[in-house]
């Protein structure tokens, strides 16, 4: 059993998910890559003391990036995105 901090790594606070908080009441994070929407949405109740209703994972690939003459690429990594029950909120993202 992973504990609720291994499975939610940092929640997103980029332009598009602020408008989403606000409108739809939804919240991004960055999530472990292994783990699934039960194990998301437990994590995020547990952490954050709210209730979700719908996660939506999605799987982002790394870009590829070029420093000279050398190619890299960044780490794949895996979004969620929370739907929080109507009345609950998230602390961090509604302290911005």
């Amino acid at each position: 059993m992973k504990s609720p901090y291994e499975i939610i790594k940092v929640p997103l606070l980029t332009e598009k998910s602020t408008i989403m908080n606000q409108k739809n009441n939804k919240a991004s994070f960055n999530v472990a890559c292994n783990a699934n929407k039960k194990e998301i949405a437990k994590s995020v109740e547990e952490i954050f003391n709210c209730h979700i209703t719908k996660v939506n994972i999605i799987n982002v690939q790394g870009k590829k990036k070029r420093l000279g003459k050398y190619l890299g690429r960044r780490s794949n990594w895996k979004k969620a995105i929370c739907t929080v029950a109507e009345g609950d909120k998230i602390d961090i993202i509604e302290g911005m």
